[in-house]
């Protein structure tokens, strides 16, 4: 089973549930016709959103999602409550080999040596970001300056070393920057640059994110704990064996979607 709200999740909303959500955002209001327009028919179209955090002010029970506009458009992130959870369905995550039609070809080299990675670590990679939205979309999303961003599932303390230190080879070979998050069990994901260098570090320590929230964990508990995190992230910080994390509580801070 499925639950819905996961971080980094799409999702598909029924057409005339979209319509009620778009016109209940407020986002929407200060768009341009021709751009509210395209927001309007954006479930017709096909094309999924993604679930971001909750806001005060979104409705109780509702499901929290959002999209980013192209930078052609604005590059506003849109935010929208779908009021009958009933009226989504799970969105398949894009890998990136299926994107690869959208990758320009200056990422060409750096892309297929990462697509090597993969296959050393038995590991799929997922995008997010530009080039996502630009291969479900079709619109201009991506530019000169834009990151390679990868979601991957997390892998076990032996093969997180070779993947840590493979994105590091080909971030510094360039062109692209790669950016992204190895995925936890529980959903939450860590950033992949901070979490080699808390790997490095004796007693490291690195930012869990959820989707509504965030903690501090000790980077070596992340290959060894077993239980599940809640998803929404609240709740008191265990009790951790790094000696530098012992006075520090738990640390939250807001996860954008």
């Amino acid at each position: 089973m499925i639950v819905m709200g996961g971080r980094h999740e799409l999702l598909s909303v029924a057409p005339a549930d979209w319509h009620l959500a778009v016109n209940c955002s407020q986002s929407v209001a200060v768009l341009l016709p021709e751009v509210r327009h395209l927001v309007e028919s954006w479930a017709l179209r096909g094309w999924p959103v993604i679930c971001r955090r909750r806001l005060p002010d979104d409705p109780a029970g509702s499901l929290a999602v959002g999209l980013p506009l192209p930078p052609s458009l604005g590059k506003q992130r849109l935010s929208f409550a779908v009021h009958r959870q009933s009226a989504v369905r799970p969105f398949a995550p894009v890998s990136l080999a299926q994107s690869s039609a959208c990758v320009p070809k200056a990422w060409s080299r750096q892309v297929s040596g990462v697509g090597s990675l993969a296959s050393r670590i038995g590991l799929q990679p997922y995008v997010f970001g530009a080039l996502l939205w630009q291969h479900l979309t079709g619109l201009p999303y991506l530019r000169p300056e834009s990151d390679i961003d990868l979601l991957w599932p997390g892998p076990d303390r032996r093969g997180s070393g070779l993947l840590l230190d493979g994105l590091d080879m080909l971030d510094q070979i360039g062109p692209a920057r790669l950016d992204g998050e190895i995925l936890l069990p529980s959903g939450a994901g860590v950033n992949w640059r901070e979490l080699r260098q808390a790997l490095a570090t004796p007693n490291g320590t690195v930012l869990v994110k959820f989707l509504n929230g965030a903690k501090i964990e000790c980077a070596a508990d992340l290959f060894r704990a077993t239980q599940a995190w809640p998803e929404d992230g609240y709740f008191p910080a265990p009790p951790c064996r790094c000696p530098s994390m012992r006075h520090r509580g738990s640390a939250m801070s807001p996860s954008s979607h």
